[in-house]
């Protein structure tokens, strides 16, 4: 093109057309500094960004705070399974539903362990594990408190999800060593209700509060392509972003269908989501929770590679390893070791 003409060419920045010859790209102010005042429009605003800037402000931002190529490794399984008495539409592990999951009783201490050396030794540097309860009675807790501390004698970072807890529970955990607690938001506070109606909203968030003040880290995400919009996943992420402290762990899990639960068959049937939406719900929590750990969680076995590397483009940098989550199916080792390779990426250092 001759030095005399000027390129004319029309490029969307934030939805104002601009020339190539004017100043260079605009960028929204306050991306990558941690904020605990996001609302709703701002938040919505960032799923409306054409998917090439987001992407573009979703890796600038997870370049501020991590090294792009490292990846935190978790395993989860499943010490409690089956038989709870919560409605959640998307669980196969309720009773309320007939999904083929039988209640078992708690696991064994050493079986636990056992479990945990397996991990470790394939390369999981935090070791997740998982009860079908509400709550935990105290005789149970006592139980997994053993657990936590024998899983941290090993070296791994320990992680439990139970179901609500109170501040007592909270403690007794933190004594025995936990250094992570899951308690998921789930969905937007407008949509909760249509997904779950055995507990609540403000439960959850009084769980979270227990666990924050006991002075144990938390994980908490949520789920997408539960038949939400793009609002409720924008309120989601509002939700999580607004905490007093962000979540250390942000798990975006992308809806397993099991046949039996709500939301696999008739007239709850959820669609699946363009997997483009879900990318910018990774991209969108990292935005907004810049020092989080985003964790790329269920979901993981039906998405192709392309999908996740795109995934991992726009700022997730954990996953669960190992051939199942809980009692859904996820990538075997191998897969997610010929991926990672693929990628360029590697473990985390703890």
């Amino acid at each position: 093109m001759p030095a005399s003409r000027a390129c004319s060419v029309q490029t969307p920045v934030y939805g104002v057309a601009m020339s190539l010859a004017e100043s260079p790209l605009q960028r929204p102010p306050n991306l990558g500094l941690v904020r605990h005042d996001w609302t709703r429009a701002e938040v919505r605003a960032l799923f409306e960004l054409p998917f090439p800037e987001l992407m573009f402000e979703a890796q600038r931002v997870h370049r501020l705070h991590f090294d792009p190529a490292e990846v935190q490794i978790s395993t989860l399984m499943s010490i409690k399974t089956g038989g709870c008495p919560e409605d959640c539409a998307y669980c196969p592990q309720s009773a309320k539903y007939h999904t083929g999951v039988k209640a078992e009783k708690l696991m064994s201490l050493d079986a636990v362990l056992a479990d945990a050396r397996a991990a470790k030794a394939a390369g999981a540097s935090r070791f997740c594990m998982g009860a079908a309860w509400r709550e935990p009675k105290d005789r149970d807790l006592e139980q997994v408190c053993a657990m936590v501390a024998g899983v941290r004698a090993l070296g791994l970072e320990t992680c439990a999800t139970l179901g609500m807890l109170t501040p007592a529970q909270a403690g007794r955990l933190k004594a025995s060593g936990l250094d992570y607690y899951n308690h998921n938001l789930d969905t937007s506070p407008e949509y909760y209700g249509a997904i779950i109606t055995t507990r609540t909203y403000t439960n959850r968030l009084d769980t979270l509060a227990a666990v924050r003040a006991a002075g144990i880290a938390v994980c908490c995400g949520g789920i997408v392509g539960m038949g939400e919009g793009v609002e409720d996943r924008a309120g989601l992420i509002a939700a999580l972003a607004s905490l007093p402290v962000h979540p250390e762990s942000v798990p975006i899990n992308l809806l397993v269908r099991v046949e039996g639960t709500p939301l696999s068959t008739g007239d709850r049937k959820a669609e699946p989501i363009d997997p483009l939406e879900f990318v910018r719900t990774i991209a969108v929590a990292r935005i907004a929770m810049p020092k989080s750990v985003v964790r790329l969680s269920a979901g993981r076995e039906d998405m192709s590679e392309e999908t996740q590397a795109l995934c991992f483009l726009a700022g997730a940098n954990s996953i669960f390893y190992g051939p199942k989550l809980l009692t859904t199916k996820n990538p075997g080792r191998d897969r997610d070791r010929a991926l990672m390779d693929k990628l360029g990426l590697k473990p985390m250092r703890t």
